[in-house]
């Protein structure tokens, strides 16, 4: 529960009482200080009136007062500067590694945020805290989901970094990268990056002016040529072409090894969303759009980036959906749902971080603008918000419930959460709920 003593600490959901050092001096607690997640006392620079001296200095809690030795505080200088420590249990005297005692104050955690945190981390229902959602105030709700779509952002940033690591910093190989890995939509996302990344780049830019060798370095480094993946039977004269050409250009620029055709699943995909077909849409964008990225950094509205990110494939998988697998004719472009989600998950978090490297605030604000103008998702997590009360209006509503769910709700994260303190809160709300 110590967790949770940290929250009561926090937030100061304290007894409607004076709160007393074991000493018997009053304590006024003016600011409960700045929470620290690293090594050190839990709460740096607390405001604190101790009987008639006033304090800024560090808070430690424990769950038992002999905590502080069993963790090697008296022997440790960086909590001499410990002016408080509060505990639940008081069972021993505290020290200093000079010897002088630290003041500690016994903190009962209320009943009601105990009940309340049981029955969050208890709850089938998802969220689990639906019972308030829907009469919380806006402000609280438009600032818990601007602050929870700027960290989503920001995570987003943070892995686009890694991809440009991987680039040597070159922007217009990552965002292929990542703009491959969203092609794969969720189930294939991961082997899209893995295949995306052992892409000879450089080598592809001395035959962009040819789409047929395109193809043949996107489906021979997907490892869809191999003799044990795609059988004679199916060997058509497009096949056979495609695969003595990608062992011409494998030969030509000494290319690494592909991915493991393993990888790509195709279980309960419709054949517009196979790999065959989403390889042959981004070969036709590659080829087609010369310094993509830096195209779409002068798109100033969303038909631009649609206009620019819009796809198609070649003669071949207009009429097949794999290799001597024929079909209907059909164009296969990609929908305007799926292209919205290629703007939400690769345009928008590419305009903030390269907006963040070059200190650009009018490409962040950009990412944010497209945010808003775009639809929200439908998903299960949207919708499950939508259900519990939320208004779910725009892609950046949905983005921000979206990080709310897999950052906060599925680890159990409620203590963190701003809807989570409203739930916690409250000492009466159940009874107001049963009214």
């Amino acid at each position: 529960m110590e967790h949770l003593l940290h929250y009561v600490w926090k937030h100061k959901l304290f007894p409607l009482k004076t709160l007393r050092t074991e000493a018997g001096e009053p304590v006024e607690v003016i600011d409960s200080g700045l929470y620290n997640s690293d090594s050190g006392p839990d709460f740096f620079n607390a405001k604190l009136r101790v009987g008639d001296t006033l304090w800024v200095g560090n808070v430690e809690i424990h769950f038992r007062s002999s905590d502080w030795r069993r963790h090697g505080h008296d022997r440790d200088k960086a909590y001499d500067s410990v002016v408080l420590h509060v505990v639940t249990e008081v069972d021993a005297e505290v020290f200093r590694s000079d010897g002088t005692p630290v003041p500690q104050l016994s903190l009962d955690i209320p009943d009601y945020v105990k009940e309340h945190y049981r029955e969050l981390c208890v709850a089938e229902q998802y969220p689990a805290c639906h019972a308030i959602l829907s009469s919380l105030p806006k402000l609280t709700v438009h600032g818990w989901l601007t602050a929870l779509q700027t960290e989503r952002l920001q995570e987003k940033a943070d892995a686009i970094a890694e991809r440009l690591r991987r680039v040597d910093n070159h922007w217009e190989d990552a965002f292929f990268v990542t703009l491959a890995r969203n092609y794969g939509f969720g189930l294939n996302g991961d082997a899209f990056e893995a295949w995306a990344l052992t892409l000879p780049f450089r080598a592809m830019e001395k035959h962009r002016d040819d789409q047929f060798q395109i193809e043949a370095f996107f489906f021979g480094q997907a490892g869809l040529l191999n003799e044990d993946f795609l059988p004679k039977e199916r060997e058509d004269e497009y096949a056979l072409r495609i695969r003595k050409e990608f062992r011409y250009l494998r030969h030509k620029f000494g290319m690494a090894k592909g991915v493991d055709p393993a990888l790509w699943r195709f279980l309960r995909l419709r054949p517009d969303n196979f790999p065959h077909i989403r390889l042959a849409q981004l070969a036709w964008l590659y080829q087609k759009s010369d310094k993509l990225f830096s195209r779409l950094l002068e798109a100033e509205t969303l038909g631009e980036a649609r206009q620019l990110l819009a796809t198609r494939v070649s003669p071949y998988w207009e009429e097949h959906y794999s290799f001597g697998c024929p079909s209907a004719r059909k164009e296969r472009t990609m929908g305007e749902g799926s292209l919205n989600l290629i703007i939400i998950n690769t345009l928008v978090p590419f305009l903030y971080a390269y907006g963040r490297h070059k200190t650009d605030e009018r490409l962040c604000d950009r990412a944010g603008r497209f945010l808003d103008e775009l639809k929200a998702e439908d998903n299960h997590i949207v919708r499950s918000w939508r259900t519990a009360g939320l208004p779910v209006a725009t892609a950046a509503d949905s983005q921000a419930l979206i990080q709310l769910r897999k950052a906060y709700c599925d680890k159990r994260k409620c203590l963190f959460c701003r809807f989570g303190y409203e739930f916690l809160k409250t000492p009466n709300r159940k009874h107001k709920d049963e009214d």
